[in-house]
């Protein structure tokens, strides 16, 4: 389907228009454009976003240098020991250097990877406009946003938004 093609069915899907083959259906919508990218693993390997697809995923935008972000941190790592079958994974805005250092001090298990000041035009894109850190947004099982979390997340909130993504 070309891009055409999608954007005329999809706004009839919203105004509640049908065409030949029927309504075009949520789970029909195409997963976000950030799974289009990749960044570096702390080894310096490039890794595919797209790879996240398929599960349901939390993406934490976060640095070493930011004090929520280091505070939310023992809940994001409780969050990915218990649900094996979500994906909790770690976004820096920051160095290498400084993440390496960080993980001498603090324990975290699930994957990070490191977007450097490409983060922040990211965040800005995913619904961040003033750019701040923490951020995290949760996708479903499709790769489609289900919900945003600015600033730290809090442990019933956050409990209850990936419950509606599992």
């Amino acid at each position: 389907m070309d891009r055409r093609s999608f954007l005329r069915a999809a706004s009839g899907a919203v105004l509640g228009i049908t065409t030949g083959a029927g309504p075009v259906m949520a789970s029909m919508l195409p997963a976000d454009p950030v799974f289009g990218r990749s960044f570096d693993d702390l080894q310096g390997a490039a890794q595919a976003l797209s790879a996240y697809v398929g599960r349901p995923l939390v993406m934490n935008f976060w640095a070493s240098w930011c004090a929520p972000c280091v505070r939310e941190m023992p809940l994001l790592e409780s969050l990915h020991q218990q649900h094996p079958d979500l994906v909790v994974l770690g976004l820096a805005v920051d160095t290498r250097a400084n993440v390496l250092r960080f993980l001498d001090k603090v324990h975290v298990s699930y994957p990070l990877l490191l977007t450097g000041t490409q983060g922040i035009p990211l965040m800005r894109e995913l619904g961040n406009k003033g750019g701040g850190l923490p951020f995290t947004v949760l996708f479903d099982r499709k790769g489609r946003a289900a919900t945003t979390v600015v600033g730290e997340l809090k442990p019933d909130d956050l409990q209850a938004r990936v419950a509606q993504i599992l």
